[in-house]
C-alpha cells in the first residue's frame, strides 16, 4: 500500500569527506573551526583572513602562515574546515556537497594533511 501523504523529499544528494587521524588526547585541545573574514556577496565572495577558533589545536594552527594562506586560496565553502574529536580518533571536514561539487583537489587535500600532521605532534 503506498503512503497517502508522502514525504516531499527522498534521499539526499549530499556528501561529506571526512579525513581520520588516530589520536587519544583531550578531546577539548583538538577541537577547532575556521573563522574566516569574506569579501564580496555571492559568486564573488572570497576568503581574505583566516582565522582557528578552539582548543590549544586552534592555537597551533594561528601560528602556521602557510596553512592559512593555503586556505586563503581556497572558495570560503572550501575553507570552512572542521577539526572534531570523537574517541580515539580526530575528523577534519568541510561543508556537505552535492555531487556535482563534491571533490577533494591537491591543495584541499594538502591543508588536511598540514592539519592531520599539527594533531599527530600534539
Amino acid at each position: 500500500m503506498q503512503d497517502p501523504n508522502p514525504m516531499p523529499w527522498g534521499a539526499q544528494d549530499r556528501f561529506q569527506a571526512h579525513f581520520i587521524v588516530r589520536k587519544n588526547a583531550n578531546h577539548l585541545d583538538l577541537t577547532a573551526r575556521t573563522v574566516l573574514k569574506t569579501k564580496g556577496y555571492f559568486s564573488s565572495k572570497r576568503v581574505v583572513n583566516v582565522s582557528w577558533n578552539g582548543g590549544k589545536l586552534a592555537d597551533v594552527l594561528n601560528k602556521d602562515a602557510d596553512l592559512n594562506e593555503l586556505i586563503i586560496k581556497q572558495n570560503p565553502d572550501d575553507a570552512t574546515i572542521y577539526v572534531e574529536p570523537t574517541d580515539d580518533v580526530v575528523r577534519i571536514h568541510g561543508k556537505w556537497k552535492d555531487h556535482f561539487n563534491f571533490k577533494i583537489s591537491k591543495e584541499m587535500f594538502e591543508i588536511y594533511d598540514r592539519i592531520a600532521g599539527h594533531i599527530k605532534a600534539l
